[in-house]
This record gives structure tokens, C-alpha cells and sequence, in this order.
């Protein structure tokens, strides 16, 4: 073994020893800052299908290939990350003797073939990672921004470099004459070792397999020293983070909300105790120890922030930059809750907490002026549509630690925008939002030519027709619930309505964080729904629908509930309900989050319009189906004033117009609202044609099946 032998083994080995003793600290002290959150016994099992789920997410890239381009160049760097970690195995042989090959593969014409695609596919894999992200980072509203480029850059000037120093060994060693692979199997190598000189050929060798090593052992060094370097540990977390995500067979943490959690159990209202309990989130630590993994998961890619709504139209909510807040308090304020949240200032100066205590005394919610983590305005912005959920690659929850947060805002600070006040009196004294007589909900049949059928304990019905607040009180929504009336009437369907005994789902208090509200509305309705023998509901509001459906068997309430365009598109194909008329003047659709990302319900209102287009086409905007874009009213939003940027709903009705289409066809009674507030406010100035109009599903199928 020559000097350069030497040298190159002692440092290989010092870089190694090191690397490892870090790397094995700082997963401790992860682990432990993770344990620090709240107890969640709920993540585990059933252990089989987790891990099937997981396996399934990250080897086969279900969510990343979502993203094509990036999905493939991603999964090329995830397989080479790992499978390359045998070169860094022969790396260490090629230190101490630059002949050196793998025992029994080594030289093995498959293997070299292997070694020599993956690392093709490494590198043109993370060039192209690296145009995208320089490509990206350029536009107004990028979705990397806000992230730690320079972080990003390290990670991939490692994986690159990695990548080159494998052709260099192997076109080094051909250039030597000991490249035992044939050229069929690694044209790219011995291209290289064509072009290299023969003399000094193995010394370089050694020299480039130390390069590697250092290289790969130098970035383990590197993030065992940054713990929020999140584009690196992602790596390592996402694994875990997908295993333990809410739901265990593989489905987003969408349609219903978690319930409220108090040391790992869901909160019993009538039990609580306001000293011992938790209601809602008021510090890093009452997170779920679920809730610090996905701070501490999160790689900064962005792609929750291209999809929110919020942050499209110039507000300071980013899902991304929401969590990397959370993510960078929490690693802040650890030292402190570690150390036992010491209050003697001799114990805190001795043991350096100085700044991790400053840390510690600032609001998880709060004005910058008040030093807050959350600024109130992110807070509130959120729509809830789940864009974020859907599309983040490792499975954070978004919605619910949001949640979380404005149900300690709510419940026990009352701090809430004063317009939302109104709303949850209303909902208390009237059952509804808007405060409207509940004696008026049966208002809508009148002037009907068929009789509607009421529950009466004597009227057999096969479906109860969930009328819902809007359905029954707002004048845009009641014409779909005559539209719905009169097509199952038509079809001849069996249901019947609770009318005026019918309250509302309590979706706008659990979103904007009244827990105990819905909890009391959720009960009234499911004691109503089960005393009237109710088996299956169809529901024009995908927001109720979704509450039905998803939270009420929390409380006993468990239904078939279906969504009207699903019932509808079931009579079209049954022969039920025949359109004549096709719908002229091109038709777009509006995806309501509630009903598409929320409960995966995509096709049933296509097919409806589909037949009622007859040889029409439907004409998609460039935002549909799970990448839709809000209409703004989700998330009790429906009932704040939207005053920071440009309104959301402007935002989607701009696009909408740009099809060219003469009616929006909508499935929710919000979107209803909020997409035809737009179209007038665009006739108004004159950027829409008058003919151009907003009207749900029901209405447009109805239009298609009679013949006058």
C-alpha cells in the first residue's frame, strides 16, 4: 500500500467514524424533540397496511409522479440515493487498493450495467431537478420561495457530485487497463476511460474514491449539524411520515376533521376539564408528536404553496411556510422543554437556554409586533380546501394542525375575526349562519307543481333529501334544491325532506375551530336523523355531505349519504332521467374542494353534464379535477370579509371565463355564491359577456330533459 494509500484510508475512515457518531446523535435528538408533542395512540395500526401503504408511496412515487417530470427525475435521485450506497462500498476498497471489485458481483456484467444506468439516471435526473428549480424560482408567485435555496443547492451539489465521481473511478480504472465490465454494459464508462491517461490512472483512482467518500460522508456531517434542514432529512423522515399518516389505507388527511385531542384521547366535552384538557393548539408542544414529525418532514418543495388559493392571490398564508415556522420554533424552544422548563435563571444561563427560553415566551399566534410564530392573518386565511394535503409528497397534515390552532383561538381566546362572530350567535340561536326564521326552511317548495314529502313518521322513503341552509334559505341555492326536487320527482325516486326539524351540519363552526358547537349540532341532528329511521341521505352541499358522511359517525350517526350529481348521474345511466336538449354555448365545470379533493367525488357531475351536452364537449378549465382551485368560501371563510389581496373567487371566475364557455356548472351552493358574485361583478365592469351564467348541475340537466 503506497502513502497515498495510507493517507486516503486514515481520512476515509476519520470522515466515517464521525459522520456516523453525529448522524446517530442528532436522530436521537430528533426523536426526542418529536416525543415532546402530545401522545396520538391512533398511528400504528393496523401495522400490515401501513407499511404496505408506505412502501407503496415511496418506492412506487404514487404522490410524486402526480408532478411527471419532476415525479421521474425524483424517483431516479430516491432509487440512486440508496442503491448507489454499494459504490460508496466499493469506494472504501478502491481507497485502500484501486484494483479493488465487489466480492462475487464485481465484474459481473449486470451489475456494472445496473451501476452504470443508475447513474446515468442520477445525474440527468438531478440536472433537470436543478433547470426546474432554477427555472421556478424566477416567477412571481414560485413555489419556492421562501425556501432554503442554499440548503437545496448543497443537496444537489452532493448527489451530482456523487454521480461524476462514479464515471471517474470507472473511466480511470479503463483508462488503467483493470475495467473488467464489457463495453455493452457501461458504454458511458469506458467512453470516459477513452478520453483519460493511462499514466498515474490508479493513483487517481484512490484519490477520486476518497473525493466520494468525503462527499457522501461530509453531507451526513452537515445535516447533523441543521436538524430543519428539511431537503435533506425529508430523506430519512418521509418514510416514517408516511406510515403513521391519518389514515392507514393510504388516504390524504382529508374529508373529516380530527377531533379535538387531549393526552391521546378525542376530548369528551361533557368531561373536560379547562385546567387539566387540551382544547385546541396554544403551544408547539401541544401538537401531536404526529404534528412535529410533519414539521420536521417537510422538504420545502412547495408544491403545497402552488396550489393554495391564499397564497395565489397575494395573502401570507403558505401551507410550506406555515409548517417551517412550526418546524423552526419547535427545534428553538426543544433545548428548554428538553431541560425540563426551567424557571431558575442561574440553571437557564448555566445550561446556555438564554434564547431558547426567548423562544419559548413568544405566541404560537400572534402579531409580528407581539412576536408571534403564526401571524393571525395566515392563520385565518385558509379555505380549507385541502389543496395542500392533496399534493404534499410526504403526507403532512395542513389542514388539521391548522384547525387545531383556531380552536384555541376560538374556544378559549376568543380571538376570531369579529364578522365570524355573527355567524357562530346565528348558529347557536337560529341554527343556521345567516340568522334566517328556521321556521322558513320549507319556504322553497312553495310554488312547486308536485307535493315534496315530508318525514312524518308515517312516509316511507328510500332517501332523506338533506336540504341543508343554504339550500333552504339562500335565493341562488333554492333554485338547485327545486331543480333536485323536480328531477326526483321525475325519476320517481322515494325521499322525503325533515323541513323545518332539519339544523345545520355545524361544518362552518368545526372549520373556523367551535368544536363544541358543532359537537352540540352534530348530536341534535344525528338524535333527529335516527329517531326518523333514516338509512340514506343525499345532500346538495358537498359541505354537508362531507359532514354526514365523514364526522357524524363519530357521534352514532352512520348513513349512506351521496352527493346529488351522484344519484343524479346514476338515474341518467339507468334511463331514469333522459336529456333531449343539448346544452348549447360550451359549458365548464367548477370542482368544489368539499366534494372533489375532500371525498375524491369527480366523475358523477362530469357524466351528468356529459349527457346533458349530448355531442358537446365539456370544456375543463386549466385547474380541475384534485388541482382545482377554490372558490374562497370553505373554511368559514364563507362568512369573513376576504380583504388582503385579490379575492379568490375574482381569481377563479377570470379563469373560468377564459374557456370561453356561457354557463359554470358548480355542485355546491358556496361556489354557487361565490363564482356568481364574480360573473356579475366581471358583467358589472365589463370584462364578461351578459350571457355568461353561474348555475349548479341540477339545474343544468333539468334544462337538458325538458322540451320546453
Amino acid at each position: 500500500m503506497g502513502v497515498t494509500q495510507i493517507v486516503a484510508t486514515i481520512l476515509a475512515v476519520l470522515v466515517t467514524v464521525v459522520a456516523i457518531a453525529l448522524f446517530a446523535r442528532s436522530v436521537g435528538s430528533m426523536v426526542k424533540i418529536i416525543k415532546l408533542g402530545q401522545p396520538d395512540p391512533t398511528r400504528s395500526k393496523p401495522f400490515a397496511q401501513r407499511l404496505a401503504n408506505m412502501l407503496k408511496e415511496t418506492l412506487g412515487h404514487t404522490r410524486m409522479l402526480k408532478w411527471t417530470t419532476v415525479g421521474i427525475a425524483h424517483w431516479f435521485v430516491f432509487i440512486g440515493f440508496g442503491t448507489l450506497a454499494l459504490t460508496l462500498a466499493e469506494a472504501f476498497g478502491e481507497v485502500v487498493q484501486p484494483k479493488f471489485e465487489l466480492p462475487l458481483i464485481g465484474g459481473w456484467a449486470p451489475y456494472g450495467l445496473f451501476i452504470e444506468f443508475i447513474a446515468t439516471a442520477l445525474l440527468i435526473s438531478i440536472v433537470t431537478l436543478i433547470v426546474i428549480r432554477q427555472v421556478h424560482r424566477r416567477r412571481p408567485q414560485s413555489r419556492f420561495r421562501g425556501s432554503a435555496m442554499g440548503q437545496a443547492y448543497y443537496v444537489e451539489f452532493t448527489i451530482t457530485a456523487i454521480g461524476v465521481c462514479i464515471f471517474l473511478i470507472r473511466g480511470f480504472k479503463h483508462a488503467a487497463g483493470h475495467f473488467d465490465y464489457p463495453v455493452w454494459a457501461t458504454p458511458i464508462s469506458h467512453g470516459i476511460g477513452n478520453l483519460l491517461p493511462a499514466k498515474g490512472a490508479l493513483t487517481v483512482v484512490t484519490i477520486v474514491a476518497l473525493i466520494k467518500i468525503v462527499v457522501s460522508w461530509v453531507f451526513f456531517i452537515v445535516i447533523s449539524q441543521k436538524l430543519t434542514m428539511g431537503v435533506a432529512w425529508h430523506r430519512f423522515a418521509a418514510f416514517f411520515n408516511i406510515f403513521f399518516k391519518r389514515e392507514a389505507d393510504g388516504r390524504t388527511a382529508l374529508g373529516a376533521l380530527k377531533p379535538v385531542m387531549s393526552d391521546g384521547k378525542a376530548l369528551d366535552f361533557e368531561e373536560a376539564d379547562p385546567d387539566k384538557d387540551l382544547f385546541g393548539v396554544s403551544k408547539i408542544e401541544e401538537f401531536s408528536w404526529k404534528g412535529l414529525l410533519d414539521f420536521s418532514t417537510c422538504t420545502e418543495c412547495g408544491r403545497c404553496q402552488s396550489q393554495c388559493p391564499a397564497w395565489n392571490t397575494g395573502k401570507p398564508l403558505s401551507p410550506k411556510l406555515l409548517i417551517t415556522s412550526l418546524r423552526d420554533h419547535a427545534y428553538a424552544k426543544a433545548p428548554y422543554l428538553l431541560a425540563g422548563s426551567p424557571d431558575d435563571h442561574s440553571k437557564i444561563d448555566a445550561l446556555g437556554l438564554a434564547a431558547s427560553l426567548k423562544e419559548a415566551g413568544r405566541p404560537l399566534v400572534g402579531t409580528e409586533e407581539e412576536g408571534g410564530i403564526i401571524d393571525p392573518d395566515v392563520l385565518w386565511s385558509c379555505t380549507t380546501c385541502g389543496a395542500c394535503v392533496e399534493q404534499c409528497p410526504v403526507d403532512i397534515e395542513h389542514v388539521d394542525h391548522i384547525v387545531d390552532m383556531r380552536r384555541y383561538q376560538v374556544m378559549i381566546e376568543s380571538s376570531f375575526p369579529s364578522e365570524a362572530g355573527v355567524m357562530l350567535k346565528n348558529l347557536e340561536s337560529k341554527g343556521n349562519p345567516w340568522g334566517a326564521n328556521p321556521n322558513s326552511r320549507e319556504d322553497w317548495t312553495k310554488g312547486l307543481d308536485f307535493e315534496v314529502p315530508r318525514v312524518d313518521g308515517e312516509t316511507e322513503f328510500e332517501y332523506l333529501f338533506w336540504v341543508g341552509c343554504a339550500g333552504a334559505l339562500e335565493d341562488k341555492a333554492k333554485k338547485t334544491t327545486r331543480a333536485v326536487a323536480t328531477l326526483l320527482h321525475e325519476a320517481g325516486v322515494s325521499y322525503a325532506i325533515l323541513g323545518n326539524g332539519e339544523g345545520c351540519t355545524g361544518d362552518p363552526a368545526r372549520r373556523i375551530g367551535n368544536e363544541f358547537l358543532f359537537q352540540m349540532l352534530a348530536q341534535q341532528n344525528v338524535e333527529t336523523l335516527n329517531e326518523a329511521g333514516v338509512k340514506k341521505i343525499v345532500a346538495t352541499c358537498p359541505h354537508c355531505f362531507n359532514t354526514i358522511g365523514n364526522e357524524y359517525p363519530e357521534f352514532g350517526g352512520r348513513f349512506e349519504v351521496v352527493h346529488h350529481t351522484e344519484l343524479l348521474s346514476h338515474l341518467v345511466s339507468t334511463g331514469k332521467l333522459k336529456p333531449v336538449v343539448p346544452i348549447e354555448g360550451g359549458l365548464t365545470y367548477h370542482d368544489p374542494c368539499y366534494l372533489g379533493r375532500h371525498n375524491k367525488v369527480y366523475s358523477p357531475p362530469r357524466e351528468v353534464l356529459g349527457a346533458a351536452l349530448g355531442a358537446g364537449e365539456l370544456t375543463e378549465m386549466p385547474r380541475n379535477t384534485e388541482r382545482s382551485f377554490c372558490c374562497g368560501a370553505g373554511g368559514a371563510r364563507m362568512y369573513m370579509e376576504e380583504t388582503i389581496g385579490k379575492r379568490i373567487n375574482i381569481e377563479r371566475v377570470e379563469e373560468a371565463l377564459t374557456t370561453g364557455a356561457q354557463t359554470i356548472a358548480v355542485g355546491c351552493p358556496f361556489c354557487f355564491t361565490m363564482l356568481g358574485d364574480g360573473v356579475t361583478g366581471k358583467k358589472a365592469s365589463g370584462d364578461a359577456a351578459e350571457t355568461v351564467e353561474v348555475v349548479d348541475v341540477a339545474t343544468v340537466l333539468l334544462r337538458s330533459i325538458r322540451t320546453s
